[in-house]
């Protein structure tokens, strides 16, 4: 695994699923991480494994829709671990519902969350990056930020305005030291698919679990015919913050799902 001893890292939604395995990555890896979640339970749960690592940390409340909370979010990060040099922004939400179902209120949940989150810590953390010349901003999108799906079309909505910010703002920023690229998680047993009220709970087939149905999915929608995790994504976000010549990607981690 790359080295990054020495950088600070940021991640929100870090307290469980895919941010916490990316946090996990970027501990072995040797970094210090701000682990930012609205629980602040959660985060101080993860901070405590990143020390175990060996590595600092620090443990952060914040709502990513919240301005002032995310200016808040990054100068505790550099007032805590010294600077900031990663940031990954994955602080997401999900409900399932075909669009006839859709309320106002739902779309404005998912999208807020999802989309205008990761624009106000994209604002917030590029300044701190600017004034040392060196940065890596990670959003994490989704294959639904490049494919449609079923009962998902405000998520898919979300999913594709991050994609499309982060391929603009890597050209905004292509001449500051900093890259802005995407990971594109595909089926991963998290509360997405396996919590309650989950895909696979909502798509399993008459007289089927769910625990049925979501190994069902996992050797019809996947090539590989397993399941990723969130440590997939984390070697992902490793790479992309040892990467100083790829910039304006989103790459998927999906097991051969899609091909674009």
């Amino acid at each position: 695994m790359a080295s990054l001893e020495g950088r600070v890292a940021l991640v929100t939604g870090g307290g469980r699923g895919i941010g916490e395995g990316i946090v996990k990555r970027l501990a072995e890896a040797g970094c210090d991480v701000a682990i930012v979640d609205v629980s602040m339970e959660n985060a101080e749960k993860v901070a405590e494994s990143v020390k175990a690592i060996g590595c600092k940390s620090a443990a952060i409340q914040a709502d990513v829709t919240q301005w002032n909370q995310v200016q808040a979010m990054v100068d505790q990060t550099v007032s805590q671990l010294g600077k900031l040099d990663i940031a990954v922004n994955n602080a997401g939400v999900i409900s399932i519902k075909p669009v006839t179902e859709l309320t106002e209120a739902d779309w404005d949940f998912v999208n807020n969350v999802n989309a205008k989150g990761v624009f106000l810590c994209c604002k917030a953390e590029q300044e701190p990056m600017k004034k040392q010349g060196w940065g890596r901003i990670i959003n994490v999108a989704s294959i639904a930020g490049k494919e449609g799906f079923p009962d998902l079309a405000h998520y898919c909505a979300s999913k594709f305005a991050v994609v499309g910010f982060t391929f603009a703002l890597a050209k905004e920023l292509q001449q500051t030291g900093i890259t802005v690229n995407a990971i594109c998680p595909g089926i991963i047993g998290t509360q997405m698919w396996y919590g309650p009220n989950g895909l696979a709970e909502k798509w399993k087939n008459p007289g089927e679990t769910m625990e049925e149905s979501w190994k069902r999915h996992q050797k019809t929608l996947i090539p590989q015919g397993v399941a990723q995790t969130p440590e997939d994504m984390g070697d992902l976000a490793v790479y992309f913050a040892t990467a100083p010549h790829v910039t304006a990607q989103a790459i998927n981690v999906d097991g051969g799902v899609t091909s674009h």
